[in-house]
């Protein structure tokens, strides 16, 4: 049987945790929370009160949706967890937090990000072609933020670095809109 949106119960949101980013990039994490609160999808993501991180959760709270935070330890120290979410999961590391984040979501949405969000983002992605995993990954492309990422999958494509099905791995958008209605079409290859 297929997987269709039905199946969808939670999705990992990678993140900036900076809160010094444009506006822009903050209302569409928060309109992306709210869209998937209005879904009944419960929001997996890096625990953080600041950010982009902290306005997806408040978003999925405003439409009384789950928070499950996923923070590692040193993280904790800092004060910067979300201590409204639903479930807080204090991981050891960095390894374990991404390790939950995947075994807790059935699709990953990327907004933009630091240095963290890109690493969390292509590990997905490495493991959806070595076929590790069939779940959805969706980059929001708020402003062109991923413009010269997705110019550069294209010269891995083109530099014979990367076969051109790498281009069908994932999906582009610019809207939050976008992303939840790429990932309720997503249907797994056979």
């Amino acid at each position: 049987m297929k997987e269709s949106m039905k199946s969808i119960k939670s999705i990992c949101v990678f993140c900036a945790s900076s809160s010094a980013v444009d506006p822009v990039y903050l209302s569409a994490a928060f309109d992306l929370g709210r869209r998937l609160g209005r879904e009944g999808i419960d929001l997996v993501y890096g625990g953080a009160s600041i950010g982009l991180m902290g306005e997806v959760a408040r978003g999925v709270h405003q439409e009384n949706g789950k928070v499950v935070g996923v923070l590692p330890k040193f993280f904790k120290k800092k004060d910067i967890a979300y201590e409204d979410a639903d479930e807080l999961i204090v991981t050891r590391d960095m390894r374990e937090r991404k390790a939950v984040m995947d075994e807790r979501s059935d699709a990953f949405i990327a907004l933009p990000g630091g240095v963290g969000t890109l690493e969390e983002a292509v590990e997905i992605l490495s493991m959806i072609q070595l076929q590790l995993t069939q779940k959805p990954l969706v980059f929001v492309n708020t402003r062109n933020f991923y413009g010269a990422l997705l110019q550069h999958f294209q010269n891995m494509v083109d530099w014979k670095f990367a076969k051109a099905e790498t281009l069908e791995l994932f999906a582009m958008v610019n809207t939050p809109a976008e992303a939840v209605a790429v990932i309720k079409e997503y249907r797994p290859s056979e």
